[in-house]
């Protein structure tokens, strides 16, 4: 696992994060993400993104929106292997 300082952000030098664009949040709390950002991201009308936060101190610093299927394949790559680690020393113990 990298360790980051205390004063790094989550789009800091070698994150791979840019600017694509600025967005504006109406008095309903509403924002457009612009057509060319989702071209690029290749998003749908009615698909499903997640809000993924990051802070500190009680604060959030960082917002990001993934992609739900991205979101389910990234667990699934997390846990599935730990999941079968359990599993196999499981039957192993029976």
């Amino acid at each position: 696992m990298v360790k980051r300082s205390r004063n790094t952000f989550c789009c800091g030098p070698g994150a791979g994060c840019r600017i694509e664009s600025l967005v504006t949040v109406d008095e309903r709390g509403q924002m457009v993400l612009p057509k060319d950002v989702r071209d690029k991201a290749g998003v749908q009308p009615g698909e499903k993104l997640a809000l993924v936060t990051w802070g500190r101190n009680g604060e959030i610093e960082c917002l990001a929106l993934i992609k739900v299927d991205k979101l389910t394949e990234m667990i699934k790559g997390l846990l599935g292997p730990m999941a079968r680690e359990i599993l196999q020393n499981k039957e192993g113990t029976l």
